[in-house]
């Protein structure tokens, strides 16, 4: 008996969206019309998906600006497919380019990209929404794939099965199991890591003391809801702005690893001179290192390569914007820098010599490391010193006479579409990709003069690097410290850990990627669902890809740095779609040619 072929996405948000989008726009070459079922499963709206719904605070903002929000593939995109532009969040929405979104408008603008797609598609294919969640893939590797949905009676038939779920939520590790039965055992408050927009805030009450472990985006969001998200409000501009409270604020107490917030947005425009990239870790680099025998080092192979092409982009731009600040002819350090061998004496006596001021130099360890070795002699101390820190960042990312910086983030783009190619050996204990948002996917700079206020105000307090968290039996308290104030320790009655839940299958809150793992599907040290590089399909523990399964984003190895990107800067992630889309296609086309004809009455 014949059927009507059929692909089940699993989260239909923007990575999701951005499949069906290059499934349309590769479907007159590949599948002609054909007829087609396409089912999109996700108990959000399509589009916005999860992260991204339209119903959430519009105090919390995207932390790109609005012109630098695409969904749509342009010349730059390396695809197979045709190109189908069109126009970023600030086009659509008609809003001035500089501006941050709210979370709300970027909504709106993933939803309309979503109709357009619908729109685009033929009438051979019907688009099936399924608001509930997937709980199960099931078939055998050469047959029709079975979708449990939580709640239905019966599984969605499916020739093929793509996963674009996103973030996830997360069973609690063994620290936060514990930490969580140390304050129910003293009736304290403890929030695990989770998307701070979904997280019930209103155990923390005003004016008492919480702990805050982490200094990222996630902690923005916990800064904003806690404080204008409780009516309190801002007054003045820049460096005078000044925050007036409620009275309904708690009082937060942050630290982390590095103990600073992530690197402010740059605030301005990378025009002149561009570097020219890729040089030193390119793609014969990226094939070199696929083509080793033996196991990958992120350190010891990668990391050498990625520090000498972040260093190239910034020299070539000093050098070619700021000639004055040099001491030696470009052409000479080209040569030097080129022949010296990654992160060696003589590349750093190479740039001692050429860059006479310390502050033009590219230290790559002194940025993830921007409080080692500082010693404060009171928390009143650190407070001053992180305020001066905070400023001092923000004065720089706005001041194109350290373009450079610019320069840095553009080389960071690019190493990130070649550490890909990679796939399970790009981030073995994920430090990169924590060091490339600290450095690329900061806060925009009004959030950190609001930060600046909140700590003036006696609202946010910092706590500093290395942060250590402990429980006090005796006491039922939660007690941080840091070595930057040796012998000082904060206390309170509540913690909240201010970051998104580690994408690991293990421990996972989908039900789905846990039961693909238990049953045999390949993953990383970390956690991390491995597909196959080529075109996204899920890799078995034996190595094999199924033929009839593939996944895209954060849970996976294809995981890029977003599901949208900035125009014109090549889209990794619209890349992936392409390649998932068309071997999607190319399988259903050639199942139907081998389906056989009916026989005539």
């Amino acid at each position: 008996m014949s059927h009507r072929p059929s692909i089940v996405i699993v989260g239909a948000g923007p990575r999701g969206t951005g499949l069906l989008e290059r499934l349309a726009a590769n479907l007159p070459e590949l599948y002609g019309d054909r007829p087609l079922d396409v089912h999109l499963v996700d108990p959000h709206p399509p589009g916005p998906g999860r992260i991204w719904r339209t119903g959430q605070s519009p105090l919390l903002w995207m932390n790109s600006r609005a012109e630098d929000v695409t969904m749509f593939t342009d010349e730059t995109v390396d695809l197979e497919g045709p190109v189908r532009p069109g126009p970023t969040l600030a086009e659509w929405a008609g809003i001035d380019g500089g501006t941050f979104p709210t979370r709300p408008q970027q909504g709106a603008y993933l939803g309309w990209v979503y109709e357009r797609t619908l729109a685009s598609l033929p009438a051979s294919v019907t688009v099936h929404e399924h608001r509930t969640t997937a709980v199960r893939v099931a078939g055998p590797r050469e047959g029709r794939q079975r979708v449990r949905l939580d709640g239905a009676a019966a599984p969605l038939p499916a020739d093929l099965v793509v996963l674009t779920v996103g973030h996830l939520d997360a069973e609690p590790d063994l620290e936060q199991r514990a930490l969580a039965a140390f304050a129910a055992r003293h009736q304290l408050h403890h929030l695990p890591p989770d998307f701070t927009a979904d997280t019930d805030l209103t155990a923390l009450p005003a004016g008492e003391d919480v702990l805050v472990r982490g200094f990222g985006l996630a902690f923005v969001d916990l800064m904003v809801l806690l404080t204008e998200g409780r009516g309190g409000r801002y007054e003045g501009e820049g460096d005078a702005l000044v925050y007036v409270p409620s009275g309904r604020e708690p009082v937060l107490h942050v630290g982390s690893r590095r103990g600073v917030p992530y690197h402010s947005k740059i605030g301005y425009h990378l025009d002149g001179e561009r570097p020219p990239l890729p040089r030193f870790f390119g793609t014969e680099q990226t094939d070199a290192l696929l083509r080793r025998t033996g196991p990958l080092d992120f350190r010891r192979d990668v990391w050498p390569l990625v520090d000498k092409e972040l260093g190239w982009a910034h020299y070539h731009r000093l050098f070619s914007t700021h000639p004055e600040r040099t001491a030696l002819a470009w052409n000479d350090f080209e040569r030097a820098y080129g022949e010296a061998p990654p992160r060696g004496a003589e590349l750093a006596a190479l740039v001692a010599a050429a860059v006479p001021d310390p502050a033009d130099r590219l230290d790559l360890d002194a940025l993830d490391h921007p409080l080692d070795g500082i010693r404060f002699a009171s928390a009143e101390a650190l407070q001053h010193g992180l305020r001066d820190y905070i400023t001092d960042d923000l004065v720089r990312r706005h001041d194109p006479a350290h373009s450079p910086d610019a320069a840095v983030f553009a080389a960071l783009l690019s190493v990130y579409g070649q550490l890909l190619r990679l796939g399970k050996r790009l981030d073995p204990d994920g430090w990169w990709h924590g060091f490339f948002s600290y450095l690329a996917s900061g806060p925009p700079g009004p959030r950190l003069h609001q930060l600046l206020a909140l700590s003036r105000a006696g609202v946010v307090r910092f706590l500093g690097p290395r942060v250590t968290i402990e429980t006090d039996e005796d006491r039922g308290l939660f007690r941080a410290a840091s070595a930057a104030v040796p012998g000082h320790w904060t206390e309170a009655r509540a913690l909240v850990e201010a970051r998104l839940p580690d994408p690991t299958l293990e421990r996972t809150g989908s039900p789905l990627l846990r039961a693909l793992y238990e049953e045999g599907a390949r993953a990383t040290a970390e956690g991390l669902l491995v597909v196959d590089p080529a075109d996204g399909r899920v890799l078995e523990r034996d190595g094999r890809p199924h033929p009839r399964r593939f996944a895209l984003g954060p849970p996976t190895t294809a995981r890029a740095g977003g599901a949208f990107t900035r125009p014109r800067t090549g889209g990794v992630a619209f890349r992936q779609n392409d390649v998932t889309a068309r071997a999607a296609l190319t399988l259903l086309r050639d199942l139907e040619c081998r389906l056989p004809v009916p026989l005539s009455a």
